[in-house]
């Protein structure tokens, strides 16, 4: 189960919101505003936020960009009554993870949560692929848009290159075989000649250059293991 920051101003629904979750087995903290928040955050480690925007003191999209320069891989939930299109373009473009609106359902809202702090887990934001403090950059997955970036710049990907960074991250720390990486591409194009021949292969390091150039500011890199495939590790301080 998950350690949660749950800050929203109504008293009623944020009290609720806790012993719902908690009862589902998390580790719930409150904060009625904005600044309360920071302070938390500062003070202790947290699995996700629930975040309301209409806060006090420190409004919700003041509070999730200072999320996103300081805890660039949080999963942030959004839980807001503004419905507008213009309001949740805004939320997602200021770091939210996911955005819903109220009136909500508690099964809908429990369920988004579980999928984000899911794919927080995997282990491209696992404590071992954790950059250094010195280290500048860092690499973020959104498989559902599906996106990428390092630190805050989106990482402009070709489809292929998309497939082989998703089977990377999903099995960082381990090695990928060029099989693997070859039969992923021949599901997702459909071409029944992408898994097998030489030309496959030499299009897939091709491919793993491209990416390894791509990736050369997140801190990771990928690694050539001789006769087995490869491997996405941290960088060397």
């Amino acid at each position: 189960m998950a350690s949660l920051l749950i800050v929203e101003d109504d008293d009623l629904l944020r009290d609720a919101l806790g012993a719902q979750l908690a009862q589902a087995g998390h580790t719930v903290t409150p904060a009625a505003d904005g600044a309360l928040a920071q302070g938390l955050l500062e003070a202790q480690r947290y699995d996700g936020v629930i975040l309301d925007l209409g806060l006090p003191r420190v409004s919700g999209l003041e509070l999730l960009q200072w999320i996103r320069l300081r805890h660039s891989a949080l999963p942030v939930l959004v839980l807001t009554a503004r419905d507008g299109v213009d309001d949740r373009v805004q939320g997602l473009n200021f770091g939210a993870d996911d955005y819903l609106t109220k009136p909500f359902s508690m099964a809908e809202l429990q369920a988004r949560l579980g999928a984000l702090l899911r794919r927080a887990r995997l282990p491209a934001f696992a404590g071992s692929l954790e950059l250094p403090a010195d280290q500048h950059g860092r690499l973020r997955v959104d498989a559902s848009q599906p996106l990428a970036w390092v630190g805050e710049v989106p990482l402009e990907l070709t489809q292929r290159e998309w497939v082989l960074l998703s089977l990377l991250v999903t099995q960082a720390g381990q090695v990928v075989s060029r099989e693997a990486v070859l039969a992923a591409w021949q599901t997702e194009s459909g071409d029944s000649g992408a898994g097998s021949g030489g030309m496959a292969s030499n299009a897939l390091e091709v491919y793993i250059h491209r990416l390894r150039r791509k990736l050369e500011d997140s801190g990771l890199n990928i690694r050539n293991v001789r006769g087995l495939g490869y491997l996405l590790e941290q960088t060397r301080p």
